[in-house]
């Protein structure tokens, strides 16, 4: 599996292309920003879907003209599709932006796989940011979106969000095995061994 970050938009947001590393179409992950330099980045790959991590609007910026060019289908968890619709309801109205997506073609639930080519990765449904935050889990690779940062979680001040949520879902990602590399939606790579060491929001024994 290979795992491209593209560090996008006014709030820096981590847009992930991934794929099987063999060959096989991309995964593109919260297009925040910059159509045009996904695009370029995208190259004469094919897009296997685009997947949202949350509804938020720094995440969703560039979904359109992605769709658009490639004909790829929108993937987004179904406890956060009608928010992406509307700037009201991904956050964005609150400090100005106007970006929304269309309508999902695929919503997915807790333990759903989303392929591309042959690379596997299986939603965990991680509520705490957003009612619909999913990470996507295979090959070693933790897209943990706006759910797990290095050192640090995602905000569960904003509307939706859920503290007591969150640490459960912390509680999960804490499982996976120290090794796994950890792709945020903003920030530094990290591992979970390392979150284990110094997050303060990781479980402790």
């Amino acid at each position: 599996m290979r795992a491209q970050r593209l560090t996008l938009g006014p709030l820096d947001t981590n847009c992930w292309l991934v794929d099987d590393g063999a060959g096989g179409p991309v995964l593109v992950v919260d297009p925040a920003d910059d159509a045009a330099g996904i695009l370029e980045a995208l190259g004469s790959r094919g897009v296997a879907a685009v997947t949202l991590t949350h509804g938020h609007f720094d995440h969703l910026g560039a979904v359109r003209e992605i769709l658009d060019s490639t004909g790829a289908p929108l993937v987004v968890h179904e406890d956060d599709a009608a928010s992406i619709t509307t700037s009201a309801g991904n956050g964005g109205a609150l400090f100005g932006f106007s970006e929304t997506a269309p309508q999902a073609d695929r919503t997915v639930r807790d333990g759903d796989v989303i392929t591309a080519g042959e690379l596997e990765l299986r939603v965990i449904h991680t509520p705490g940011h957003t009612p619909g935050s999913i990470c996507l889990y295979g090959a070693g690779i933790l897209l943990s979106g706006d759910t797990l940062f290095a050192g640090s979680i995602g905000r569960t001040d904003f509307p939706g969000g859920d503290m007591a949520a969150m640490r459960r879902s912390i509680a999960r990602l804490a499982s996976l095995p120290d090794e796994t590399r950890v792709c945020p939606g903003h920030g530094a790579e990290t591992t979970i061994a390392r979150e284990r060491r110094v997050n303060p929001f990781f479980p402790r024994a």
